[in-house]
C-alpha cells in the first residue's frame, strides 16, 4: 500500500511540474500544450521509475551483503562459544586430575 501511495504522489508531482512548465509556454496551442504536458509527465516519471528500480537493486545489495556478514558473525560466535566451552571442559578435568 505504502509503494502505491509513493506513487501516486510521484505521480501527481510530475503532473503539476508538467503544468508549470507548460504555464511559461503561453505560445503553445491547447492540443500542443496537452502533448507536452503528457511527455513531460512521461519523461518524470520514467526517471523516476529508473530511480526506484536503482534503489531497489541496491537495497537488494545491501540486503545480500549483510546476510552474509550476519552468517559469517554468527559462525565466528558457533566457533567462540564451542571454544569457549572446550576450554572450560579442559579446565575442568586438569583440575580434577591435580587435585
Amino acid at each position: 500500500m505504502e509503494g502505491y501511495l509513493l506513487w501516486q504522489a510521484r505521480v501527481a508531482e510530475a503532473e503539476d511540474r508538467a503544468r508549470a512548465f507548460v504555464a511559461a509556454l503561453d505560445w503553445l496551442t491547447a492540443t500542443q500544450r496537452t502533448e507536452v504536458e503528457k511527455r513531460y509527465t512521461a519523461d518524470c516519471l520514467a526517471r523516476a521509475r529508473g530511480d526506484l528500480e536503482r534503489i531497489a537493486r541496491r537495497i537488494t545489495g545491501l540486503r545480500q551483503e549483510y546476510e552474509e556478514r550476519y552468517r559469517l558473525l554468527r559462525a565466528r560466535c558457533l566457533a567462540a562459544s564451542v571454544a569457549c566451552t572446550a576450554l572450560a571442559l579442559v579446565a575442568g578435568v586438569l583440575l580434577r586430575c591435580l587435585t
